[in-house]
């Protein structure tokens, strides 16, 4: 009888967390899904409307208008999210709506940004409302925002598995939270399978020329794997350095923001291509065929500094892919590997330093790339996530275990 008793404990619980997290992962799937017609449709209108750019300014005062209106700090963002997770905190529901219009703006009139940071805060959003909805405790509500922060993500890159070890592995460096696998597994795929319903599937897919597993080429890989680690703690450091200088010189948000979108508008008319404008998701594909040039990642690292630091709204991440491919497309040539697999390894691992990331990085590259090319992705991800130290895009991320040995450390990223 004790036995059964256990066993029901467990079977109670499976069934509560299939549920709620089907819910969240349906909610998910649509929101995700309207999201990402959203901002895809607003940088094709930005491509085609390119004089847009001008108006960053003004769409930076609204967007720092709309926060205030919300009563909420235009600081508030993933970070909150995180700390949530960890019952630091908690995230207002208002945020979801507010950083979806946010993100839209700031990709409509051509701010460099990518998705995932408001797709984490708008999947956060959702799974604190469904908590709310069922009266769920404190541990619990950790759960299901894990669940609303993976469905939203799958549903945007079409990545199930990738966005479920994301967001386990995300929170606490060292530690994979498997008590919510379940539910993140749940509301992943539910997501991911309405997403599908209209058309979208994995936002990168192709097949890679691989070289066979050998000394060589895979000498070349963990040097690529170095130059990404390199490349993450150049892009944290620019990342934090803009933001701490806007914070300096300017003070009011309107003043911060209206200056970034100068700046923008200004540096859009240097650099005239556009490619360092909205997500950059074309030049992601040109250097995973194989073209780039060394420079390229240096100014979308510059673009993307100037829209985030100065508060415009968006996410780290397409930003990541993008430096990540092009570097390395330029320096897997160098080096000797085919330039195009190289930019998918660049991309990969850069992902996985700049988040700590390890599992859900191999993951990424078999969903985007296919599996042939795992051992290469474990090399590259095993080398950049040691050698990128304890710096991390999400400063509230809590590196729980040393990188270097079995020690637990517990300090926050840098």
């Amino acid at each position: 009888m004790e036995i059964w008793n256990r066993a029901l404990v467990f079977i109670k619980s499976f069934l509560k967390w299939v549920l709620i997290a089907a819910l969240v992962g349906g909610i998910s799937g649509a929101v995700g899904t309207l999201f990402r017609v959203t901002v895809e449709h607003a940088n094709l209108l930005w491509q085609a409307n390119r004089w847009l750019v001008f108006l960053l300014p003004a769409g930076g005062l609204l967007i720092a208008g709309l926060y205030r209106l919300a009563k909420m700090e235009s600081s508030i963002g993933t970070d909150r999210v995180i700390r949530s997770v960890r019952a630091e905190s908690s995230v207002p529901v208002r945020l979801g709506p507010l950083i979806f219009l946010s993100t839209a703006i700031t990709h409509l009139l051509g701010g460099s940004a990518g998705r995932e940071g408001a797709a984490l805060q708008i999947g956060g959003s959702i799974g604190t409302h469904v908590g709310r909805l069922f009266h769920l405790d404190e541990k619990d509500m950790s759960l299901v925002v894990l669940s609303g922060m993976s469905g939203v993500f799958s549903a945007l890159f079409g990545t199930p598995i990738t966005s479920v070890f994301f967001a386990l592995e995300v929170i606490s460096v060292g530690i994979i939270y498997y008590s919510g696998l379940v539910p993140c597994l749940v509301s992943s795929l539910i997501a991911y399978g309405i997403s599908a319903i209209f058309g979208y599937g994995a936002e990168i897919q192709m097949s890679l020329s691989v070289p066979t597993a050998a000394p060589v080429p895979l000498f070349q890989t963990a040097a690529l794997g170095v130059c990404c680690a390199l490349l993450s703690i150049l892009y944290i450091f620019s990342m934090d350095q803009a933001h701490e200088l806007f914070e300096r010189f300017f003070k009011n948000p309107y003043l911060r923001i209206f200056t970034g979108g100068a700046v923008l508008a200004g540096l859009s008319v240097v650099f005239s291509s556009g490619n360092y404008n909205g997500s950059g998701m074309n030049v992601i594909a040109q250097a995973l065929d194989g073209n780039a040039c060394w420079w390229w990642f240096l100014v979308k690292i510059l673009f993307t500094a100037i829209t985030l630091g100065s508060g415009f709204k968006g996410g780290e991440i397409v930003p990541t892919f993008f430096i990540g491919a092009t570097m390395g497309c330029w320096a897997g040539g160098l080096l000797g590997l085919d330039p195009g697999f190289a930019a998918a390894v660049g991309m990969v691992a850069t992902f996985c330093a700049v988040v700590n990331s390890p599992a859900a990085a191999i993951f990424l590259g078999i969903e985007m790339f296919g599996a042939q090319g795992i051992i290469y992705f474990g090399v590259a991800c095993g080398i950049s996530y040691m050698l990128s130290g304890y710096y991390g895009l999400y400063g509230s991320q809590k590196i729980m275990y040393s990188k270097i040995k079995a020690e637990y450390i517990n300090r926050k990223a840098k």
